[in-house]
């Protein structure tokens, strides 16, 4: 089995704004001396652990992320019966095995019971706090530090499993990432343009006030992307505990969801839903390396040499990664045992050759 699988995904998305900045507008990077839009890792991370693509492929095997795992135990506990007094401490004392409490007092927020930090809960994790709420309540006993001992270190939360955790109170609970993801990046020079819209009042039929009810504007750009994720596949069946059946399902539902799964910011206005228009994938022992090189200098629609037509910006990236790719081998051999692509451009490859490549 090849330990490393790298991914080589351009994506084509319309007018969007998909990961925005603190100003609302869609995020920026300045790369090869001119501006691109970006998608942000962590953006696209959540987009795929939250997919209905991973729930339905991966049921029972995601994770939970929140502050707020000690309000939901707390809250278990007053309905089935628990005095506040005791459900509130035994709450607290849940909480704390997970992180620093976000305040030492009852506030209204209840944030005595929330931690500092955000917590990956595994599923195993889950049914731990389970059990001990249950025998709370059976019991009428305070837990006691057996019963605090929560943490667990093997699991089959596929999410965490691939994209990792880590618990600074608990350092021996971490989890190393398996799955590496870089920022997304248009190709190609990007600008962020605005559009100015105005909201119309139905019932206001102009006789008094003929002005909009609403005027606004927001941000948008579009733009081919270059997306590079790589693999570690000796870890993530590591992670998951040796289970090699999980491992490929998970694989499976992560190919699908990188391909198919577009961040969800401002859909209900650009509606910018797109699947992957090329993929290729590689694998080996070699020492992985991105192909973000092939595009420092911007793509341009145009005439590739000895080509009579002009091509797209999809193409012509398409051309540059595989030129890349190829110059890579030229200098420092071949950098990968094997690889396989799909390309809806030109109708070549399939999808269900590279899941059954990154399989074997």
């Amino acid at each position: 089995m090849s330990r490393f699988i790298q991914l080589h995904i351009l994506t084509s998305y319309p007018p969007s704004n998909l990961n925005r900045d603190d100003t609302g507008r869609p995020k920026t990077a300045v790369v090869g001396d001119c501006t691109r839009l970006r998608i942000s890792s962590q953006s696209l991370k959540r987009a795929w652990r939250t997919s209905d693509i991973f729930e339905s492929t991966l049921k029972g095997h995601i994770g939970t992320r929140t502050k707020e795992m000690g309000v939901s135990v707390y809250q278990s506990l007053i309905k089935q019966g628990v005095s506040e007094k005791n459900a509130r401490d035994w709450a607290k004392s849940i909480a704390c095995q997970f992180g620093k409490p976000k305040s030492d007092k009852k506030t209204e927020k209840n944030e005595d019971l929330h931690v500092e930090q955000l917590v990956h809960f595994n599923p195993e994790e889950e049914k731990a706090i389970a059990d001990l709420v249950a025998q709370l309540v059976a019991s009428a006993i305070a837990p006691s530090e057996e019963d605090l001992k929560l943490l667990r270190k093997q699991h089959t939360a596929v999410d965490i499993a691939m994209f990792g955790r880590m618990l600074a109170s608990s350092p021996a609970f971490n989890t190393e990432a398996a799955v590496q993801v870089a920022h997304a990046i248009t190709v190609h020079k990007a600008a962020v343009e605005d559009d100015y819209f105005i909201a119309v009042d139905d019932l206001n039929n102009g006789e008094t006030d003929r002005g909009a009810a609403h005027i606004g504007e927001a941000g948008f750009g579009a733009g081919v992307f270059y997306l590079y994720i790589c693999i570690n596949r000796d870890l993530l069946l590591q992670n998951l505990g040796g289970d090699a059946a999980l491992m490929q399902q998970a694989l499976n539902a992560l190919l699908n969801a990188v391909t198919k799964v577009s961040p969800t910011g401002k859909q209900n206005s650009f509606a910018s839903r797109a699947y992957a228009g090329f993929v290729l994938a590689e694998k080996g022992d070699q020492q992985p390396r991105t192909l973000a090189q092939a595009f420092l200098k911007p793509v341009t629609a145009g005439k590739n040499q000895g080509m009579e037509k002009n091509q797209g910006v999809l193409i012509r990236a398409i051309d540059a990664l595989t030129e890349r790719r190829n110059n890579f081998n030229k200098i420092y051999g071949d950098c990968a045992d094997a690889t396989v692509q799909f390309n809806v451009e030109e109708g070549t490859g399939r999808f269900s050759e590279i899941a059954d490549f990154i399989a074997e």
